[in-house]
């Protein structure tokens, strides 16, 4: 704690855990059931409250409040944790909020940027590099996977899961789970494909992002019922881990997919929207994904 800079006005609860190189800037309130790793800045005004562990290289910006009893009005005062990645950017007026049931525990992963003023909630599980656009909210038991993007001034829906690599637009409504590798937006959510932009980026191999292209199609461009569209895929398709891991996400659904009429398993795959703007043919496709 000597090698750290804590400035006067600080208040820093019996208890705490502080590690080495930490910076807490003025008017900072950390709880006695804290632990700061080494590195983290807490910049002024900032709150961290709760059985809350902030992973070491993070910044938590003014007005930040991390670890706060939750919203859940079935909370009866359960011992719950907040854990916070390495290396993550938590920017101003974002509130995390600790969990409901004994035991339970919110999740930021490493390298994640929380824009301002965002809302992660109870039980919720985000995974390494996301990015949350400023005014994105997550309701309870949301899931966001590795790399997924949200737009700003987005509400995600409870208990709803948004894929690894999609990039969800701004100003949505996400009701139901968005597939991994996928990209769309507005109300009602409208999907436009793989999200090949952001496949090249992370580059991907071209035969992932092809197969990732035909598995697609044959979820929401067929009329193929859900899990018939799925078994084509594992036979169609070569067994590669993006593959694997878009057709075990539609399986495991339970609120069902966004961008379809049903909810269900079963249901005709109809799109929600003919908006002309994401449709493109299968030439098309391959031929901008290369």
């Amino acid at each position: 704690m000597a090698k750290s800079n804590i400035h006067p006005t600080a208040i820093i609860e019996p208890g705490a855990k502080i590690g080495e190189n930490v910076t807490i800037e003025p008017y900072v309130i950390v709880k006695s059931t804290v632990k700061i790793e080494d590195g983290v800045t807490l910049k002024a005004h900032a709150y961290v409250d709760g059985n809350t562990t902030i992973g070491s290289n993070t910044t938590i910006w003014p007005f930040v409040s991390i670890g706060t009893k939750t919203q859940d009005l079935k909370y009866r005062g359960e011992k719950t944790y907040v854990v916070i990645g390495r290396n993550t950017e938590i920017r101003e007026f974002t509130t995390i909020n600790s969990s409901t049931c004994e035991g339970s525990t919110v999740r930021v992963g490493d390298y994640c940027l929380i824009m301002a003023s965002c809302h992660i909630a109870h039980h919720c599980e985000v995974g390494n590099h996301v990015i949350m656009s400023n005014n994105s909210l997550l309701a309870g038991h949301v899931i966001v996977e590795d790399y997924a993007i949200i737009g700003g001034m987005t509400p995600i829906h409870q208990f709803t899961r948004i894929g690894c690599h999609a990039m969800v637009g701004g100003m949505s409504r996400v009701t139901l789970d968005v597939p991994p590798y996928t990209i769309g937006g507005g109300i009602p959510y409208c999907l436009g494909g793989i999200n090949r932009i952001g496949l090249k980026r992370r580059q991907f191999a071209f035969e992932a992002r092809q197969a990732l292209a035909h598995a697609y199609r044959l979820v929401y461009r067929s009329r193929l019922h859900l899990d018939e569209a799925l078994e084509c895929i594992e036979k169609e398709l070569p067994p590669l881990p993006e593959v694997c891991h878009f057709v075990k996400f539609c399986r495991e659904t339970k609120r069902g997919l966004i961008g379809m009429q049903g909810i269900h398993k079963g249901i005709s795959n109809k799109l929600i929207s003919s908006n002309k703007e994401f449709e493109a043919s299968p030439e098309d496709l391959l031929v901008e994904m290369r």
